[in-house]
C-alpha cells in the first residue's frame, strides 16, 4: 500500500503567528496568560498551550481585571474589543491579518451605508467576529449566506449598492456556485479582492485535489470543529475517495485500509506536522510503505509578531529595536 503525503499541508503562517503569539507572551509575562477562545482549532495544540499556562476562556468577564488576553486566530467583533479596552485588560491581538483584511473592508462598507452580504458558516467564530465589526449606524446591515437557496430569498434595502465578503477558511471553490448566484441576482455587487482569499485554504484545497487522484483512501488530519479541515475531507470525498478527518493516529480504523492500494494524508492549516508523523507511523505499523510527499507550492508567506512581543536586537548604534 502506497502513503502519500499532500504539499503543503499543516500550519499557515496565521497559525504560526497566534501560536507564537501566546508563547511569546508566556515566556515574557509568565503565566498565567488568557486567551479567549480557542487560538486555533486543535486539541493537541491548545492542551500545549494549557500545559505552559495559558487559560482559555470563552468569554472576556472570564479574565480579571489587569489580566493579559489574547484575541484568537480567528478575531473578535468590535464589542469584544470595546470590552477589553473599558476593563483595562493588557491585550494581544492574534487575529489572522488575511481576517483583519475583511475586517477592514466590512467597516469600509458599512461607513458606505451598503449592505454586506458575508458568505460563511452559522456559528463560526470567524463569522461572529466579521459580522461584530458592521456598524449599522450608516444605514446598512449585514446578512449571512450560507447557500444559493438562501441567496434567492435574500431581502435587501439598497439591492444596487451591496458588497460581499466571504470567511477565509472558505476557498474559490467552496464559494463559486454562492457568488454566482448573488452575481446574476445582484449584477452590481462588489465582490473582493482577488488577494483576499486566503492562500492558505486555496493550496491545501490544491493539493487534495492532485492527491485524490492517485488514492483511494484520503485522511485528513484536523479537528472536528476546524473549517477548513472538513472542507478537505469533503472534497476528498467529491473526488470519489473514501475520505476521514482523524484528531489523532488513534482515531483510523484498520478495517479502512482493507483492499486499499494507496492511501494520502493530509492536513488542514491548524494541524501540526507532529500529528501528522503520528498518523503516518500508524499506517506504516498497518502495511503501508512507499512513503512520497508530492510535491506542491512552495509557502514562505510570514506574518510578524506584535511590536511588543517581538525579540530585541541592538542595531549599529547600539541602540535595542524589535526584530522585523
Amino acid at each position: 500500500m502506497k502513503l502519500l503525503l499532500a504539499n503543503p499541508r499543516g500550519f499557515c503562517a496565521g497559525v504560526d503567528r497566534a501560536i507564537e503569539i501566546v508563547e511569546r507572551a508566556l515566556e515574557l509575562f509568565g503565566a498565567p496568560i488568557y486567551v479567549r477562545h480557542e487560538v486555533v482549532h486543535n486539541r493537541f495544540v491548545v492542551d500545549g498551550l494549557r500545559a505552559k499556562g495559558a487559560v482559555f476562556v470563552e468569554e472576556l468577564e472570564q479574565v480579571p481585571s489587569g489580566a493579559t488576553v489574547i484575541f484568537s486566530a480567528h478575531g473578535v467583533s468590535a464589542a469584544v474589543e470595546s470590552e477589553a479596552k473599558e476593563r483595562g485588560l493588557s491585550v494581544f491581538d492574534a487575529t489572522c491579518p488575511l481576517v483583519t483584511k475583511v475586517h477592514m473592508e466590512v467597516k469600509r462598507y458599512a461607513t458606505e451605508g451598503r449592505d454586506v452580504l458575508l458568505i460563511g458558516h452559522y456559528g463560526h467564530p470567524e463569522v461572529e467576529g466579521t459580522m461584530g465589526r458592521f456598524d449599522s449606524q450608516h444605514g446598512g446591515q449585514i446578512h449571512l449566506v450560507e447557500t444559493v437557496s438562501q441567496v434567492e430569498q435574500l431581502q435587501v434595502g439598497r439591492p444596487d449598492s451591496l458588497a460581499f465578503v466571504s470567511q477565509t477558511t472558505l476557498s474559490v471553490d467552496d464559494t463559486r456556485e454562492i457568488i454566482e448566484a448573488l452575481q446574476q441576482r445582484f449584477p452590481t455587487i462588489s465582490a473582493p479582492n482577488k488577494g483576499d482569499i486566503c492562500y492558505a485554504t486555496q493550496n491545501r484545497q490544491d493539493a487534495v485535489k492532485q492527491l485524490a487522484e492517485q488514492v483511494q483512501l484520503l485522511l485528513v488530519v484536523g479537528a472536528a470543529n476546524s473549517s477548513n479541515s472538513n472542507r478537505l475531507r469533503e472534497l476528498g470525498e467529491r473526488r470519489g475517495c473514501e475520505a476521514h478527518l482523524v484528531a489523532r493516529a488513534s482515531d483510523i480504523d484498520p478495517q479502512w485500509l482493507q483492499g486499499i492500494d494507496a492511501v494520502g494524508v493530509t492536513a488542514g492549516a491548524s494541524a501540526p506536522e507532529i500529528l501528522v508523523r503520528e498518523v503516518v507511523e500508524r499506517l506504516q505499523s498497518l502495511g503501508a510503505h512507499q512513503e512520497e510527499e508530492l510535491e506542491g507550492i512552495h509557502e514562505s508567506t510570514r506574518f510578524s509578531l506584535p511590536q511588543a512581543l517581538r525579540p530585541m536586537r541592538p542595531n549599529a548604534q547600539g541602540q535595542w529595536r524589535p526584530v522585523a
